[in-house]
């Protein structure tokens, strides 16, 4: 294709995808005020805990407006998320060869559900965080908290914790390019742990072991797996290594 041929078709790509988000963010105003209902939930619950006042404040006249307009967008994108995502897909797959077409399908097909499954994570885990780090004010001062900054901080949880449990799949990517081996996976394996443990222990309170639990049991599986992935990767390519010396040798 022609450099204007590859425009058009980025252009024709890029309109599907506008129109799915947009139809996507209409669907998310009418559910807006139920996801500001859920999001909700944990601030009430530090005013039952703590017995202290509580609440979600709008420290502008517009606030509503724009928030609900922040999380259908939100919503928008996630819910259209298989369009713009094939979009991207149908774009790129003619300038890649059979086997990056093969990593990229597999890149994606481990790491759409992983990602939805780790921002599941996150959302269990929010009420917990948000309630510990509350206790931190003292018992006579009030928690009023900004609308707009406590959705930036519930959507920066859910997406940091669903990216943390995509990183394994990274780490398989890095081994078949070549960048990373198995050994190296496995050598840092204590570090990974100790890493998985810091951040669950962060993420759930002291109080809660369950939680940090069922948050750091995955994880370590998924490390784990990464690395029992690529080690089967590695000896493969050692193997037909040595099968290749061997022909030439002979």
């Amino acid at each position: 294709m022609s450099l204007g041929a590859h425009l058009l078709e980025l252009r024709k790509r890029l309109f599907i995808a506008a129109i799915g988000i947009v139809l996507g963010a209409v669907a998310g105003w009418f559910l807006s005020d139920l996801v500001l209902d859920a999001i909700r939930g944990p601030i009430t619950e530090i005013g039952e805990q703590q017995g202290r006042v509580a609440s979600i404040n709008w420290d502008n006249i517009g606030g509503a407006f724009d928030l609900k307009v922040q999380i259908a967008l939100t919503i928008g994108f996630v819910v259209s998320s298989p369009v713009w995502l094939y979009q991207i897909w149908a774009f790129l797959v003619p300038g890649l060869t059979r086997r990056e077409k093969v990593y990229s399908v597999g890149f994606l097909g481990a790491s759409i559900p992983l990602f939805l499954a780790g921002c599941v994570a996150g959302w269990y885990v929010l009420p917990h965080i948000v309630v510990l780090l509350a206790s931190f004010a003292p018992s006579e001062d009030t928690n009023l908290i900004t609308a707009r900054g406590y959705y930036d901080f519930v959507l920066k949880l859910v997406l940091a914790v669903g990216i943390a449990f995509v990183l394994p799949v990274f780490l398989v990517l890095l081994n078949f390019v070549g960048v990373l081996s198995a050994s190296s996976i496995i050598k840092s394996w204590r570090i990974a742990i100790l890493a998985i443990v810091l951040f669950t222990a962060i993420a759930t309170p002291a109080a809660d072991p369950t939680a940090m639990i069922l948050l750091a049991i995955p994880m370590v599986v998924l490390y784990f797996a990464a690395y029992g992935v690529a080690w089967i990767h590695d000896w493969r390519v050692a193997r037909a290594a040595d099968r290749l010396e061997t022909e030439l040798a002979a």
